[in-house]
């Protein structure tokens, strides 16, 4: 065995982990990126991966914002057209979890029929307008970070998708999973490693795309807002359903998302 080997082992574990996140968080399907198309994902390490599979993420969005400012297109389509990108990419994964939290949450009054009502996959009034909200507030906020600078938004998109996906992990490791057997159960909370390596990438990868577009208090800002809303989504889950599910991972994300945008806009 050489002196390279474990250095080529960390590096092939690292390459598995970050295919099987971009699969799971993307439309994407694993044999279209070297893995097996009967794939199980083991989230126990591979969740360290999220934040960089959200950076991805958001620099599809980004390649969209550039490309169509260049067109000559208003800032608000510009927007509008890089959020349906993201979407389509994702297959409005996590916008849906969104939306069946909310219906849940809104229409149940005890845990159990509050998981009943998120376990249809039929769509509320309280999930449809969680979801217009979502998409509004986000469109609307990157519409102002575009007016500032393509470079500027496109960045904000890739911090935004990449920290709001960190901040999925830390949920979902602090967290009991609510349904027992469910999707979040079946794909194993994230080992206390994986966690610390995805919220030290999330700082890292604001840190790169913030500080040097936006400026460090705008970095700041907008770590700020995903603590504080990421804490405040998990105190919600414990105290509605007394842990967390898929959809309400989903719900965190979409949430995190949202603050980190609106946070970083007045420095555009």
């Amino acid at each position: 065995m050489t002196d390279n080997d474990p250095l080529r082992e960390q590096g092939h574990a690292l390459a598995v982990d970050f295919r099987s996140a971009f699969a799971f968080l993307t439309r994407i399907p694993a044999s279209a990126l070297g893995g097996a198309v009967d794939q199980h994902f083991d989230f126990r390490h591979a969740a360290r991966m999220f934040p960089l599979a959200g950076a991805v993420i958001g620099a599809a969005g980004g390649v969209v914002v550039i490309a169509a400012i260049a067109l000559g297109l208003p800032d608000l389509v510009v927007a509008c057209l890089a959020v349906a990108a993201i979407i389509a990419l994702t297959g409005a994964l996590h916008e849906d979890g969104l939306a069946d939290t909310a219906d849940g949450f809104g229409g149940g009054a005890t845990a159990a029929r509050k998981l009943e009502i998120m376990d249809d996959s039929r769509i509320g009034t309280f999930g449809a307008v969680a979801i217009a909200l979502s998409i509004t507030l986000r469109v609307t906020a990157l519409a102002t970070l575009v007016a500032a600078g393509g470079f500027r938004a496109a960045a904000a998109l890739i911090a935004a998708e990449a920290v709001s996906r960190g901040a999925m992990v830390k949920v979902w490791h602090d967290l009991p999973p609510a349904r027992p057997g469910g999707m979040a159960d079946r794909a194993g909370p994230p080992d206390e490693r994986a966690t610390f390596v995805a919220v030290a990438a999330s700082a890292v990868i604001v840190a790169i795309a913030i500080v040097s577009t936006l400026g460090l208090w705008a970095a700041f800002a907008g770590a700020a807002s995903v603590i504080a809303v990421g804490f405040g989504c998990a105190r919600l889950f414990a105290n509605q359903i007394g842990g967390q599910t898929g959809d309400t991972l989903g719900a965190c994300q979409q949430c995190t998302a949202i603050a980190f945008l609106i946070a970083v806009t007045p420095f555009a």
